[in-house]
């Protein structure tokens, strides 16, 4: 089990970006300086006088809005003063120009960190997006200003959404040798092709022992952070085998290569939040609670389709049935922008429920959830990365449990 940042990474530091940081008006050669405050001169090392040390580097720029944009780069550790021997070294991160570094904007958020294969992670982010929140919460960082600040790297667990994070950057966060002893008897159940989702699911919780009726909360993130594990340790050995096959008849067709790269890439963005329902079903199940998931006929208003509807859309659809015996759960393992589709989910329901995976939003969202009458409804373990404040507004998986049992019962 991977249990903490330090086990991926040596080091990081972070700090809000200055105009000469990242306007190339600005910016003498898209430079960033004041590394070796924070000991980045022992992770990085002395370069060379004049061409310096090249790393490669996985850059991204992420917001709560839109998909990450990532791009694999160089960047270039070197001494500004190579060619002034009498002046001590000033050493700075050299970028070039690619999709990423385009978009990033004085007082960004900035974090850079070295992992243990001797890659750089530069991830920009927005001030004040839970982006940066979780940024912050992952790697140990408490008060950050446009000078470096070093993280503590803490040794706490990392949360799954937080591996599910360093896994979209192209990081590995998933211990694979946890499932390696199942990978045969993956190949051997589904030897041909990708499972369908409900059967991963079913795996996951038929190869745990979580008690989904004492800890509905452990059992949540334990079911998805084991079917997650076996799912990365399949897709992994089955695109390996493709790639080694090849693209077409000479094995070099590139558009074949590039819609096998999106058939992978739409299937991990869409099986993680089938799998989230396929679990959360099954914990309403297991509870005994009435309840209805949104689709085909399945509909509120302007043809609307929740997530979970309790107990039943013709309940909902009655005018005589009493609101307060109704409740709405939206469903999303990252919230980003999408929470506001729930509030126009339900026209009768004054209150409703979003329950998500994901760690660390911003006391600004979830302020403005709770002025919509939104209920944000997080599993325990997972809000740990919310603020003091926060996290006496948030919702339990167990709490929201007991809440719907009190309105069916």
């Amino acid at each position: 089990m991977l249990d903490s940042v330090n086990e991926i990474f040596e080091g990081a530091a972070a700090k809000y970006l200055s105009a000469v940081d990242a306007d190339p008006a600005r910016s003498n050669q898209h430079e960033i300086g004041g590394l070796p405050s924070v000991g980045f001169k022992s992770l990085l090392g002395i370069p060379g006088k004049s061409d310096g040390y090249p790393f490669p580097a996985m850059m991204a720029y992420l917001t709560d809005e839109e998909d990450a944009e990532l791009c694999q780069d160089t960047v270039t550790w070197y001494d500004a003063r190579w060619k002034n021997p009498k002046r001590s070294p000033e050493y700075r991160l050299y970028y070039k120009s690619n999709p990423v570094t385009e978009l990033i904007q004085p007082t960004d958020f900035f974090l850079v960190a070295k992992k243990h294969d001797g890659s750089l992670l530069l991830l920009f982010t927005p001030a004040g997006s839970s982006v940066e929140f979780q940024l912050r919460h992952l790697f140990g960082l408490s008060d950050v200003d446009q000078d470096f600040t070093s993280a503590s790297m803490p040794s706490q667990t990392l949360i799954l959404p937080i591996k599910m994070l360093l896994e979209e950057l192209g990081v590995r966060a998933f211990d694979e040798r946890e499932v390696q002893n199942d990978l045969d008897m993956l190949l051997e159940r589904f030897p041909d092709k990708f499972p369908k989702t409900a059967e991963f699911s079913a795996l996951a919780r038929e190869l745990t022992d979580f008690d989904c009726i004492t800890d509905p909360d452990a059992a949540l993130i334990g079911w998805m952070e084991r079917e997650e594990a076996l799912f990365r340790a399949y897709e992994r050995h089955i695109v390996s085998e493709r790639l080694r096959s090849g693209f077409g008849a000479a094995g070099d067709d590139v558009d074949e290569f590039i819609a096998f790269s999106l058939s992978v890439q739409n299937r991990r963005k869409s099986r993680v939040g089938h799998a989230f329902e396929n679990h959360l079903g099954f914990v309403f199940h297991e509870h005994r609670l009435q309840f209805e998931k949104g689709g085909g006929q399945r509909v509120t208003e302007n043809k609307a389709k929740p997530d979970f509807l309790f107990p039943s859309f013709a309940a909902y659809h009655d005018q005589n049935y009493p609101t307060d015996r109704i409740l709405l759960l939206g469903a999303k393992t990252t919230c980003k922008d999408r929470w506001r589709q729930v509030l126009s989910e339900g026209d009768r329901l004054e209150q409703k429920f979003l329950i998500t995976l994901e760690g660390g939003i911003s006391q600004s969202q979830t302020d403005e959830m709770r002025a919509k009458k939104l209920q944000l409804v997080v599993p325990e373990n997972i809000q740990q990365s919310f603020n003091t404040a926060q996290r006496e507004t948030l919702c339990s998986f167990s709490r929201f449990i007991d809440r719907a049992k009190g309105a069916l019962a």
